[in-house]
């Protein structure tokens, strides 16, 4: 069992270990984001690349990086330390953290510990007190004395939130405002990573556990290159009788997809198609009206839906709707941004399997990526299934050899297709979830361009 050794507020203690996490934990509570700044002799950071944190995750020297979040239980944000990467000219490393949409003073249990961080592989843990109205915290600092590694637990609050806090340590979060007697400047468009910030800002204002889930999301985007990349978000919905009972699984999946959404499209909606032997356009997925979306689809729609299944009629309104055109393609179509859909069902469509293959096998030639994912009491396993070369119940294997062979499908343009199965999305941690979202889009985002699909600088 891993010793640990308490730091009392003001109190510093010796690290011995080169890297070791930094976790910011707290029990319950609005959300909170960790960041460490890289501090010269005149305790100010060199350039704002010396500031890291989740919109900024890696430091150039390799000396601090931000590693994400988990939100399952306890909630642990955490940055790794390599002190042997620490640059020239460094002389202390800031740990601070900021709150969304609250105060420090509301999060409970919240603590600092850095592992294996002390003699012995020791963990040094920092409880932090006595914390009210702050919405940032600088906590803890590692500074260099004498040729050794120490670390103090300072506890110092702030109410000046991120802004000001990084801000007091010289980093550039902004343009000045222009005097009054000049003449306003030209209104430049936003950048990607301005809409994202503006995007977390409006996020916590309506929900800290949506934000969370945003940023989740976001280190699972980021690992693959796709930070600042845009996209349209669909989500197709099986609505037929069979997913009567499942229903309800869907309203966490719907968060779930409208934190990748926020991410990935700038009008900050998911388009909603639901679908049984017929498809309805549905209201999309908003910050208004995502808390309820489920609950609210099934009362509006309960007499329009609880039928058949077929798939084909579901993909050609997808098709219509973002590229004007279901018809049969063998010609490549460019257009600006791609779109992204997610298609959810319970198992088999009948009657229109054909249909249902040359509509993806058309939409191979547009930049259309379908995620074909099933759920609901049909799925023989609560861990995420693809079954590819492996034996399966005779039951199960009627119900999902379609979605597996659109996963495999041949005589394509480019492969537009991933599917996996899960009895409930919500038995999935959020970076688990994420993680199969984005198995097999980045490969295919890779050779869009070079098939004609997408611009070449895409």
């Amino acid at each position: 069992m891993t010793s640990t050794q308490s730091i009392p507020k003001g109190a510093n203690a010796p690290i011995a270990a080169t890297s070791f996490d930094v976790v910011m934990a707290w029990h319950r509570g609005p959300d909170a984001d960790i960041c460490v700044l890289l501090l010269g002799a005149d305790g100010k950071v060199r350039s704002d690349e010396d500031f890291v944190f989740y919109n900024q995750p890696g430091h150039p020297s390799g000396a601090a990086s931000y590693t994400g979040k988990s939100t399952a239980g306890t909630v642990r944000d955490t940055v790794r330390i390599d002190l042997a990467q620490v640059p020239a000219g460094v002389e202390r490393l800031v740990v601070g953290a900021s709150v969304d949409g609250g105060t420090f003073g509301q999060l409970a249990g919240l603590g600092l510990t850095m592992t294996g961080a002390g003699n012995g592989g020791t963990d040094l843990v920092f409880e932090v007190p006595d914390a009210t109205t702050e919405t940032a915290f600088l906590l803890g600092e590692l500074y260099h004395r004498n040729g050794a590694w120490k670390v103090r637990a300072v506890g110092q609050g702030y109410d000046s939130g991120l802004a000001g806090f990084a801000t007091e340590f010289g980093v550039d979060v902004g343009a000045p405002e222009a005097p009054a007697d000049t003449q306003p400047p030209v209104s430049k468009p936003l950048s990607k990573s301005d809409k994202l910030i503006k995007m977390e800002k409006e996020v916590a204002k309506v929900s800290p556990a949506l934000l969370s889930m945003t940023k989740t999301a976001a280190v699972s985007l980021r690992k693959r290159g796709l930070s600042e990349h845009t996209a349209q978000v669909g989500l197709v919905v099986d609505v037929s009788g069979s997913m009567k009972r499942d229903f309800w699984k869907y309203q966490l999946l719907v968060e779930r997809v409208l934190a990748l959404g926020l991410r990935f499209d700038d009008n900050g909606q998911i388009d909603v198609w639901l679908f049984d032997g017929q498809t309805i356009h549905a209201e999309p997925v908003t910050l208004a009206n995502y808390a309820t979306y489920i609950q609210d689809a099934a009362i509006r729609y309960q007499n329009e839906i609880w039928g058949g299944t077929r798939y084909g009629q579901a993909m050609r309104q997808i098709r219509e709707y973002y590229f004007g055109s279901s018809e049969v393609r063998r010609t490549p179509l460019s257009a600006p941004v791609p779109a992204y859909v997610m298609f959810v069902t319970d198992g088999g469509t009948w009657g229109d399997v054909p249909e249902t293959v040359e509509q993806v096998r058309s939409s191979s030639y547009e930049p259309l990526f379908w995620q074909f994912m099933a759920i609901g009491s049909k799925v023989d396993s609560a861990k995420p299934q693809k079954f590819k070369n492996r034996r399966r119940p005779t039951g199960r294997r009627r119900e999902f050899e379609l979605l597996e062979g659109l996963d495999d499908l041949d005589n394509r343009h480019v492969d537009n297709a991933d599917f996996f199965a899960v009895q409930d999305p919500g038995s999935l941690k959020d970076e688990k979830l994420y993680e199969l979202l984005m198995t097999e889009y980045p490969g295919w985002l890779n050779q869009a361009p070079a098939r004609g699909l997408l611009p070449i600088s895409a």
